[in-house]
């Protein structure tokens, strides 16, 4: 199976590779369309050609731009779940402190946050917005910003994508250099400043748990048998599979009640499977419930009611 995002080394950095850039940030005035020039001016201050490929000359190494990411939250602080399909669009926020003569608003600058998983000298995977971010200019040395981070599952992420990633900024002034017309390209006049370790945040697999409990109705003090399946995304496969050996707890509210009580716990099966029986007092609602872990969230199944005759 495919996937979108992709990602090369140079200079035992993270690069963003123009490659890697899906249809759909291709395309807007505000779109990612020259994430390339990270690459490429890691490799200019690293003393390397910049631009190896292009008719453009380039002379000089980009000189240290006065900025810094700050206050870098990214979905408000809570775990990022996705499923095997559609797109999980992730909300991130940040700050930047700037020189009072960088304006990360200038339409010649190219500035934004993504988020990989490994390290940056040998990231594994990243993801990136749709976009650009927008920021604003709050002080004459302060921007606030807003983006999101846009995940399609089935195209950029595989199982082991379900950990802790890590966030990383960069910001590019180009001075009205334009490295993509001019024939000869002066990189000292190009400001450059990337921020590593800006934060992190956790991926995980979607849950799924269903419940049925039986027979319906049934006779006071006879016994119930209770099942159900706890399953979550695979990445790996597009499709939704069983998770094996996690404690699931079997609850029970009352009719006319709206609090749930834990009745007992059990294991799910290898194959996600749960089974398991009570004895029939009352009228009232059966689920199971799932405490989630590292890779999985929570999840309670919706009650199946019991009529008790």
């Amino acid at each position: 199976m495919p996937k979108r995002a992709t990602v090369v080394a140079v200079s035992g950095a993270l690069v963003l590779s123009a490659f890697a850039v899906p249809a759909a940030q291709a395309t807007g005035s505000d779109s990612h369309n020259s994430i390339d020039t990270l690459k490429a001016l890691r490799a200019a201050v690293s003393g390397k050609s910049a631009y190896v490929g292009e008719t453009a000359a380039d002379t000089g190494t980009p000189y240290a731009l006065d900025a810094k990411f700050t206050n870098v939250k990214i979905n408000n602080g809570f775990p990022i779940v996705a499923s095997t399909s559609g797109k999980v669009t992730v909300p991130v926020t940040f700050k930047v402190t700037h020189g009072a003569d960088v304006d990360v608003t200038a339409e010649d600058t190219e500035l934004d946050l993504v988020i990989y998983r490994g390290s940056s000298a040998d990231p594994a995977n990243f993801l990136l917005g749709d976009d650009y971010p927008s920021c604003t200019n709050t002080t004459a040395t302060v921007a606030t910003c807003k983006g999101t981070i846009d995940i399609l599952p089935a195209e950029e992420l595989y199982n082991a994508d379900a950990t802790t990633w890590k966030a990383l900024g960069y910001i590019v002034d180009w001075n009205d250099v334009d490295p993509y017309t001019d024939d000869e390209i002066d990189l000292t006049k190009v400001g450059y400043v990337e921020n590593d370790a800006l934060g992190t945040t956790k991926l995980q697999r979607k849950s799924a748990l269903t419940v049925n409990a039986a027979p319906e109705p049934v006779k006071k003090g006879k016994t119930i048998t209770v099942t159900g399946k706890l399953s979550r995304a695979n990445w790996d496969t597009s499709l939704y599979g069983g998770v094996s050996t996690q404690s699931v707890k079997l609850q029970f509210r009352k009719k006319g009640s709206s609090t749930y009580t834990t009745v007992k716990t059990i294991k799910s099966s290898t194959t996600g499977g749960l089974k398991t029986t009570v004895k029939a007092t009352v009228d009232g609602y059966y689920r199971f419930t799932f405490a989630g872990n590292a890779t999985t969230p929570a999840v309670n199944a919706a009650g199946d009611f019991i009529d008790v005759k």
